[in-house]
């Protein structure tokens, strides 16, 4: 149980990993920002969360825009909200297309949302952290930053970032009292799985649940993992 009220923003919260992450971490006792593009969908995981007797609010923006990041920015200061957690999850998941028959419009979305938008607003949240000499970051990567794959370029590319920029992070970081830490899932049963590789995705055994890697990203951002920073940690699930 979070020992005193800390702020955690999640985007790509309104279905997921990022929604069960919210949940976990409201259970916990952190008051929880929640952040996509669905209002409808973040509006049902805030009710979730109060009917529950946790702590949440909600705000509608697309993290792959300036214009959707100065929202983000403008609603925690409008409601005096200093975040101390941020867990970067918000992401596009392609379906498989080699790069020769790749929209480069849709190309650069995926590296806009999955990778420069988690930079920017870690970059905006971080002198609050430094100020405070106190910060929990996580970035969700994937299995697939591991490695590259065949018509998976844009996605693994950014997932591939992430984990660098994690590493990178860290080591500037841990001496104001921030740690970054970085989730690399493996299959992971989410409407955005489902949606790039079809309901026959809800039949594989091997399937993790969201929960699992909430959990993961609770113990990671709670004072049990006080020493882990910079780590990088692979979450198969079921074999």
């Amino acid at each position: 149980m979070a020992k005193y009220e800390i702020n955690a923003l999640v985007t790509g919260a309104s279905q997921g990993i990022g929604k069960a992450v919210a949940v976990d971490l409201a259970e916990n006792g952190y008051r929880v920002v929640v952040t996509a593009r669905n209002k409808d969908l973040l509006s049902n995981v805030c009710e979730e969360i109060t009917v529950n007797g946790g702590k949440a609010e909600y705000i509608s923006a697309d993290i792959g825009t300036e214009r959707g990041i100065n929202d983000i920015i403008n609603f925690l200061q409008t409601s005096n909200i200093d975040i101390n957690v941020l867990v970067n999850n918000a992401a596009i998941i392609h379906k498989s297309t080699d790069l020769v028959n790749f929209d480069m419009e849709d190309w650069e979305k995926v590296i806009r949302v999955n990778l420069i938008g988690a930079v920017k607003i870690t970059k905006l949240l971080l002198p609050n952290m430094i100020e405070s000499k106190y910060g929990k970051i996580i970035n969700v990567s994937s299995i697939g930053g591991r490695k590259g794959a065949a018509g998976r370029s844009a996605y693994r590319i950014t997932k591939a970032a992430l984990i660098s920029f994690t590493e990178s992070l860290a080591a500037e970081v841990k001496k104001h009292g921030i740690d970054v830490n970085c989730i690399c899932p493996g299959s992971v049963l989410t409407e955005g799985y489902i949606e790039a590789f079809g309901e026959d995705s809800k039949m594989n055994p091997n399937m993790m649940k969201p929960m699992e890697i909430a959990k993961l990203c609770t113990f990671l951002i709670s004072d049990e993992a006080s020493s882990v920073t910079g780590a990088v940690i692979d979450a198969f699930g079921k074999s």
